[in-house]
């Protein structure tokens, strides 16, 4: 069996999620979602207000001063994509695990023991 690289693995769901984001998501339905159908249903979205990023450079699942509607949606999937890229890499980055004797960028500590020759 071949093993497949973590690093590979990696970029392959990134450039996966990119696509999905960037290109697939203009095929996703334009009906409400189960969630909002049952709310307008039963009338729970009567009290319904519009929020305060209403007006937001990616509100409504498009980018803002993009008028195709297709590159506008796409564009706001990648950039999605990439913020919660960043975010969830900096959550991970700053709760990972750390040997000790590092500080929080990783470098060795004066009394890690390093070059003592124990």
């Amino acid at each position: 069996m071949t093993r497949v690289r973590t690093r590979t693995l990696l970029i392959a769901g990134v450039l996966l999620a990119l696509v999905l984001a960037g290109f697939v998501s203009y095929y996703a339905s334009q009906s409400p979602d189960g969630l909002e159908k049952v709310s307008a249903d039963k009338g729970i979205d009567a009290k319904e207000q519009d929020h305060q990023l209403k007006d937001g450079p990616l509100a409504d699942y498009s980018v803002k001063g993009v008028h195709n509607e297709r590159l506008s949606g796409g564009l706001a999937g990648v950039i999605g994509v990439g913020a919660t890229l960043l975010v969830g890499t900096g959550v991970f980055w700053l709760v990972r695990k750390r040997s000790p004797g590092t500080d929080p960028a990783g470098a060795r500590t004066a009394d890690s023991g390093a070059g003592t020759g124990a």
